[in-house]
């Protein structure tokens, strides 16, 4: 189970995590989290929409097309048997359950979210994440904002700035 269903305590047996971890294109780094190079991460995340065949794997591929067209720069990994999207460290992660796809946002409660985007995981002090149940429409906007913001983020923390919410 992924550390935002935990801190999120509504994930239950029936709403778990549907990871497909493809172990030969994988890597053990003795951390105990398998991570892919770039070019398997993408095939491993195309083989994840592919494979989900419903409206999970169509909502991940549109979150997927959002990231990389707000992000061109952006980085696809595989890590914990999950897309992972990277600038300067880890903007958010696509997970899909039973009854939702999730986007976690790795420093998600140091962003402005002025549309209200964020959903889940709203206790903690550092993630925060959207879940997406069948039929919801996507904004693609505001996604593309908190986005762009998390990216600003992270660069700002790689050049040596501290975490605040100036990064909108």
């Amino acid at each position: 189970m992924s550390s935002a269903s935990r801190s999120n305590g509504s994930a239950n047996a029936a709403n778990r995590n549907d990871r497909g971890t493809n172990a030969a294109s994988t890597t053990n780094h003795g951390s105990g989290t398998n991570t892919a190079t770039v070019s398997d991460a993408s095939r491993l995340i195309d083989a994840k929409i592919a494979d989900l065949a419903d409206w999970r794997g169509e909502t991940l591929a549109q979150l997927r097309a959002i990231i990389r067209q707000a992000d061109p720069d952006v980085v696809e990994e595989w890590k914990w048997g999950i897309p992972v999207w990277s600038h300067d460290g880890i903007i958010c992660t696509g997970e899909t359950y039973k009854n939702a796809v999730k986007t976690t946002f790795a420093h998600g409660a140091a962003l402005d979210d002025p549309s209200g985007l964020f959903n889940s995981s709203l206790d903690g002090n550092t993630r925060r994440a959207i879940d997406f149940p069948v039929g919801t429409e996507i904004d693609a906007k505001a996604l593309t904002a908190l986005i762009r913001a998390a990216v600003a983020l992270n660069t700002a923390q790689k050049a040596g700035g501290r975490r605040n919410r100036s990064a909108k």
